[in-house]
């Protein structure tokens, strides 16, 4: 099996990858991009985004996904819809494969996201998009006036629930349990809003719409039974999942398994291997906050193979 050395290997895709595809391949450092099976990260599970500058009439998440691919390919990034398969970041330069495919690389930039949680019940898959979202603060708009469902009782919940009553009539909390786990703070912001009403003990079994989401049904888990809960919106707010298994314990992560970065730059605990977005981020969790952290790590892998080449 040949191995084929390059300067930055890119792992992912989405706003975070192709950015960092971008900025390296402008800096002549050829990047290879592996950007996975199911590339572009969760904004291909989105439709309209309004809140990427630069786009004053919105674009598609697939849209605005394919661009990127497009422009960091512009300057010379070479793309192959490849899974990782093993990565082995004990040297350098480090080893990457995919299948029967296996390259070296003198940085590694790990742009592999996160996955929201779903709840996986009917009618949730089908109307993702078109009234199921997991990111008030990228879809909330779209629900002005309307009446919404928030499924969590964590701190993400509170504050999903809290921002989208800036647009929504009504939002209604589901909790499978009697009380929530968020900071006390929050509990009372919840509490004082009068937008805002809780459903205790309580679950959501199915997601009901044909062209977009008109309701919800939801069963009381000590009681077993269940009603119709009209709805025009339902968000997830049960957490997300850092796609990191790839690594197993070559890289350190922090109690919810999202990759620790030396910040202020991107470096990991492995000297050259770089980390961008979601995949590091369980506050902001934004494209644009992505892409900004693609750029830094593309800036941080060329910084190092410069003084590298330069201490030759």
């Amino acid at each position: 099996m040949t191995e084929q050395l390059r300067n930055v290997i890119v792992i992912g895709s989405g706003p975070a990858g192709y950015t960092a595809a971008l900025y390296a391949a402008r800096a002549d450092l050829e990047p290879l991009v592996l950007k996975g099976l199911e590339a572009g990260g969760q904004l291909m599970l989105t439709t309209e985004v309004e809140n990427y500058p630069g786009f004053a009439d919105g674009i598609m998440g697939p849209e605005l996904m394919d661009q990127m691919e497009k422009q960091a390919q512009r300057f010379g990034a070479e793309v192959l819809a490849v899974h990782v398969t093993e990565i082995d970041l004990s040297s350098r330069p480090f080893l990457v494969k995919a299948g029967d495919q296996a390259w070296r690389a003198r940085t590694v930039i790990v742009a592999t996201g996160a996955t929201a949680r779903w709840l996986d019940v009917p009618g949730e898959e089908r109307l993702r998009g078109r009234g199921v979202s997991a990111c008030a603060t990228c879809d909330g708009f779209f629900f002005r006036d309307r009446e919404l469902v928030v499924v969590g009782g964590g701190d993400t919940a509170m504050e999903e629930a809290s921002f989208l009553t800036k647009f929504a009539s009504k939002v209604t909390i589901v909790h499978r349990r009697d009380e929530f786990r968020a900071s006390k703070v929050m509990q009372d912001r919840v509490f004082a809003h009068p937008k805002i009403e809780v459903v205790w003990d309580s679950v959501v079994d199915e997601i009901v719409g044909d062209q977009a989401v008109t309701g919800v049904v939801v069963r009381n888990v000590k009681t077993g039974e269940t009603s119709a809960l009209p709805t025009d919106g339902v968000f997830m707010a049960i957490g997300h999942d850092p796609t990191t298994s790839l690594f197993g314990d070559q890289l350190e992560t922090d109690t919810d398994g999202y990759l620790v970065v030396r910040e202020p730059s991107t470096e990991t605990n492995v000297h050259g291997v770089f980390a961008a977005g979601d995949v590091t981020d369980h506050t902001y969790r934004q494209a644009v906050t992505a892409a900004g952290q693609g750029c830094k790590a593309a800036i941080d892998a060329e910084r190092l193979l410069s003084e590298e080449l330069h201490a030759r």
